[in-house]
């Protein structure tokens, strides 16, 4: 087991505490696991931002504009064609394209413990016991600050959950720097841009989300 420090929402040490070994303590850092989990993620999220129309769906005359032969100029079967200005789009941006993929669920989950092990080596990541939750914004962001300050952690921090609680997030909503995630909403994207404090009653929920117990 991994032995690390537990601290309170001052940034003092209160005690010790084993952390699961197949969760924080994966050996090796797959970086293309990683890859795959982000840009599925990101792909996922993905939306249209453009719509081309095709020759069928432009305005205009579906009348031939002059006859095949005898004119001299080149044949034209529509003013709708992609070859005339105000015409239909080949192969253009469409709104209906599907930009998701599919990651195995083992996978996804391996790619969370690599970047969770990853957190722990570099002392990006710290448990603590709790976190008051009756706390105003003002409040939450100066206690998180001076906690991450003490740990050594950066100035953007995601603090991780057992369940949703509804005073938190509203505390943390207005904070560019801090984001609050349920044990059950981890993702690969939030864990890669923030350093993560996790709550010790959120440690359970996450064996158990994610296939460890």
């Amino acid at each position: 087991m991994l032995k690390v420090n537990v601290y309170n929402q001052a940034g003092e040490k209160v005690s010790d505490l084993d952390l699961n070994p197949k969760i924080f303590g994966l050996e090796k850092i797959d970086a293309n696991l990683v890859h795959a989990a982000v840009r599925t993620q990101r792909n996922n999220i993905r939306g249209p931002w453009a719509h081309t129309k095709m020759m069928g769906e432009v305005s205009g005359s579906g009348k031939k504009p002059w006859k095949q032969k005898g004119t001299g100029r080149a044949r034209v079967g529509s003013i709708r064609s992609p070859l005339w200005r105000g015409g239909g789009i080949t192969f253009g941006p469409r709104k209906n394209r599907d930009w998701s993929l599919k990651l195995n669920q083992k996978v996804l989950h391996k790619a969370l413990f690599t970047i969770l092990s990853d957190k722990l080596n570099d002392k990006k990541l710290i448990i603590v016991d709790q976190i008051n939750e009756a706390a105003k914004t003002k409040e939450l962001a100066n206690r998180l600050r001076d906690l991450a300050n003490k740990a050594g952690l950066g100035k953007k921090y995601i603090l991780i959950i057992p369940t949703h609680n509804k005073n938190l997030e509203k505390a943390a909503r207005n904070l560019e720097n801090v984001k609050v995630l349920s044990a059950k909403q981890l993702n690969v994207l939030d864990l890669l841009r923030y350093d993560v404090i996790i709550l010790k009653e959120a440690l359970p929920v996450i064996e158990q989300t994610y296939g460890i117990l």
